[in-house]
């Protein structure tokens, strides 16, 4: 049976796929749309939610509720597939994902639905993991990056789309069925999945690492919550961000020390011993840190700035996330067709050095068709970074660390998201408020007092006087932020110039005499799909 699953994947390797491995993929795609949508719909959605629900000062734990049971769960859901199977572990994710959705569908009041986003968010953890593991499961290295590159192309539509569907759905429907909307969705992926996918069953005879689990939740969490409280709920300097540090940073180093120790590792720490891994985390933190840094304040300064309309705000990134999406499906192909990769890391990190920098030279006077430039520019850069970084981090490892290895690229990924959003946020507060005082005086400090980010409508009631300034702070405030972007994105392009170029095999002739000098990824990936 491998036998015949290796031929059918070799000749699928010269033209198309097997038929099968089309379907799983299909369902693979709207497994992550599910996850990339939920929380672009549900953004728009929120200020509907606090009118019925009311609870506006418990607001914004509706997102951070997800964003850390996502992060915490994400290398819990990677090892449970390396461990007992990949196909059980990613439905059982997608079901509890389901189950979040349709109780925040019912929720009651504003606690019951941050508990039941939570509930969601567990889930969503296991959907981008298993997506990337299962990818990397059925599709050998060689013809993995056009996959991927696929996948990052359903990343952008989501972020464009994700908002126009929010609006639709609670205009016409209500803000309920922005998370009943999740499960038709996640039923066809079930029942794709559960009919076409076959992966061996696994049993490990090694216990869950229950304790590595436990610490390494309790680091993630309590990064996450530095980055979201601190310098909006908290002072960076007050005692709660203290003790938040100082349970992190311990929780994390006892983590670290346990996985030498654990039978069963949550994060086999052998895995960073390969350079490339090790890289490939650092790049991706990155470009977490960039990417959601820029999705946050480039539709600020467009509506704040240029007028542009708040309603289709997903419209606004066209440029960078269509740049994106294209030159990702570009990469993923000729990574396919020739087996290099290395020119696109070194490419991608130059292109988002100059593309922040080009954003960071924004000001009051600049047009949208400039900015729009401008970040198709990073786009172009990310889209060259998103999805080789997954594939290079999945090629250096061994088949039985694919989890692992996938669960811990997403992980770096969404803390640098975390970060980039909490420090360039900072400094864009800082510099507007800043600016604000210096051209408004008083009035200008009042305005900001409570929250540097205005939306439309309190904008319009600002005196022009005071608009005008707010729209030079604005300016000052992303100027700041995409400086410091830029020069954060020099991390990255070092770390691309030391990546080694180990040569993906394919499925085709080429790879029935491996090159002793590769990496340890093998066509195991293919033998597993039976």
């Amino acid at each position: 049976m491998a036998q015949a699953v290796i031929a059918e994947t070799e000749a699928g390797s010269a033209g198309k796929q097997p038929k099968s491995v089309r379907v799983v993929l299909l369902a693979l795609m709207i497994a992550m749309m599910l996850a990339m949508l939920d929380n672009m719909i549900v953004g728009t959605a929120m200020p509907t939610i606090v009118g019925e629900l009311g609870g506006l000062e418990h607001l914004s734990w509706v997102v951070t509720a997800y964003t850390l049971a996502t992060a915490a769960a994400t290398p819990l859901w990677g090892k449970l597939g390396d461990m007992y199977g990949r196909k059980g572990a990613f439905m059982t994710s997608i079901v509890i994902f389901l189950v979040g959705s349709a109780l925040s569908g019912m929720a009651q009041n504003m606690g019951e639905l941050i508990g039941f986003r939570a509930v969601q968010g567990l889930g969503a953890g296991g959907l981008m993991v298993g997506v990337m593991a299962i990818i990397g499961d059925l599709i050998p290295p060689r013809e993995r990056g056009k996959y991927q590159g696929m996948m990052a192309g359903v990343m952008a539509l989501a972020m464009i789309g994700g908002p126009l569907v929010g609006g639709t759905i609670t205009d016409n429907w209500g803000w309920r069925w922005a998370f009943y909307i999740n499960l038709p969705l996640g039923a066809v992926a079930l029942v794709a999945i559960s009919a076409v996918l076959h992966l061996p069953k696994k049993r490990a005879q090694a216990r869950v690492d229950y304790l590595g689990a436990a610490l390494l939740t309790l680091g993630i969490s309590a990064i996450v919550l530095v980055t979201t409280w601190g310098g909006t709920e908290y002072a960076w300097t007050s005692a709660r961000i203290m003790e938040l540090i100082a349970i992190g940073v311990a929780a994390l180093v006892g983590f670290v020390f346990w996985q030498t120790k654990a039978a069963e590792p949550i994060v086999p720490l052998h895995i960073f011993r390969s350079r490339n891994f090790t890289l490939m985390s650092l790049i991706g933190f990155i470009t977490g840190f960039v990417m959601f840094g820029a999705v946050l304040f480039l539709p600020l300064y467009q509506q704040s700035v240029q007028g542009a309309s708040a309603t289709n705000s997903g419209l606004l990134l066209l440029p960078m996330l269509g740049a994106m999406m294209v030159v990702s499906l570009i990469a993923g192909r000729v990574t396919t067709n020739s087996g290099r990769y290395k020119i696109f890391p070194v490419a991608g990190g130059v292109l988002m050095i100059v593309g922040l920098y080009l954003l960071s030279l924004m000001d009051t006077g600049t047009t949208r068709l400039t900015s729009g430039l401008y970040m198709a520019v990073l786009g172009a850069g990310m889209g060259c970074l998103m999805q080789i970084t997954m594939l290079v981090a999945q090629n250096s490892v061994e088949m039985k660390d694919m989890g692992v290895a996938s669960s811990s690229t997403t992980l770096f990924r969404t803390l640098g998201s975390s970060f980039g959003v909490s420090i360039m946020g900072a400094l864009f507060n800082h510099r507007v408020q800043d600016v604000m005082a210096e051209r408004a005086g008083a009035l200008g400090s009042k305005i900001t007092e409570q929250s540097a980010q205005l939306d439309a409508k309190s904008l319009e009631k600002l005196p022009a006087v005071a608009r005008e300034a707010y729209q030079h702070a604005v300016s000052a405030g992303t100027h700041s932020a995409f400086l410091l972007g830029s020069v954060v994105a020099v991390i990255a392009l070092v770390a691309a110039v030391f990546v080694k170029e180990v040569p993906l095999r394919g499925a085709g002739p080429a790879a029935a005499k491996p090159d002793p000098q590769d990496g340890p990824a093998s066509r195991e990936g293919v033998t597993e799909a039976v």
